[in-house]
């Protein structure tokens, strides 16, 4: 999900940009360098689907689980996240959704479309149903799968996720003037690095919707944590498109039909949210049949302070349903 304090952020680095000394071109070399070997080619693998090539990676080995990435994500996001199931058991296959790293984006980008191609990288794996889980805007891709095709999935889990919830007025709207510096800005590498290494708090706020107080007050493993996550949206030029449809799809989302999802699901979120997921995962608690919603008291977008904690709560709902 991209705010529109984010749309704000980066326009504010972007317009106060003059010249970039040498040792700002230096720190910042070393940093895409580090940022491009994260998502190399060889660390992941290519199928053709319906729609176009789709990217993924796996770790670990056991019970399958398909973790789909959040708003500036990818497959590497997707591993980072699910990194404790990896370590659990898990077999986790880990996608670059529609735009995102070296998945194709297809002239109809919607979460249906990612739903199917996430059936067909099932089939090439020779895999029958899995649990799904998605983070924030990957929740949408998801929920989709569970609507469209029950028989293959397992378990739904929606994380954070930025999905419907009525609303009396429509979410605001980016305006185009700062949806065009936005695009300009996700489209640099430059631009974006500077704006994370400068404004931090800033962007943390915007683009993580966690306050930098919890995450300073936090233990040091949820501090690296949280700053690994914001620094690898770079190369933020390998993503552009991918979030820029996903402040499409996921600014002002649409209804889905979750009242006929059949899979057992289990909505998180955390309640000081800076998106407001906690709404969205109490809606589907209420309107998918059997369905449960945990929302935690704090931890932002990224639950911090919570990880082993939301580990351990999907980890032994697998369990009891009979799935892991």
């Amino acid at each position: 999900m991209v705010s529109r304090r984010a749309v704000l952020g980066l326009g504010v680095v972007g317009a106060g940009l003059a010249v970039a000394g040498g040792a700002i071109a230096a720190a910042f070399s070393s940093e895409i360098a580090k940022a491009r070997t994260l998502v190399a080619p060889e660390l992941s693998k290519l199928i053709q689907t319906r729609l176009g090539a789709l990217e993924y990676a796996e770790a670990g080995t056991g019970t399958p689980l398909l973790m789909v990435h959040g708003t500036g994500g990818g497959f590497d996001q997707g591993l980072f996240f699910a990194r404790r199931f990896s370590e659990a058991g898990y077999r986790v296959i880990a996608p670059s959704r529609f735009g995102y790293l070296r998945s194709a984006f297809p002239q109809s980008p919607s979460s249906e479309n990612q739903a199917d191609a996430f059936v067909d990288l099932l089939d090439t794996l020779e895999i029958g149903r899995v649990a799904i889980a998605g983070g924030s805007a990957g929740a949408l891709s998801a929920m989709a799968f569970a609507i469209r095709h029950p028989s293959r999935c397992a378990a739904l889990l929606p994380l954070v996720p930025a999905s419907y919830v009525p609303r009396d007025t429509p979410v605001q709207s980016v305006p185009p003037d700062q949806m065009r510096m936005a695009m300009a800005a996700l489209r640099s590498d430059f631009l974006f690095w500077l704006a994370i290494t400068t404004l931090p708090d800033l962007l943390t706020e915007a683009l993580l919707a966690t306050r930098p107080k919890l995450i300073k007050a936090a233990d040091p493993a949820e501090q690296a944590r949280a700053r690994h996550i914001l620094h690898s949206i770079l190369p933020v030029s390998l993503r552009a498109e991918g979030l820029l449809n996903d402040a499409q799809l996921a600014g002002n989302p649409s209804p889905m039909a979750i009242e006929t999802i059949t899979a057992p699901t289990l909505a998180v979120s955390y309640e000081d949210d800076g998106f407001g997921t906690a709404a969205a995962a109490r809606y589907i608690g209420e309107r998918v049949p059997g369905a449960r919603a945990h929302v935690f008291p704090d931890g932002g977008h990224i639950g911090i302070g919570h990880d082993a904690e939301s580990f351990a709560l999907i980890d032994g709902f697998l369990r009891e349903i009979g799935y892991a």
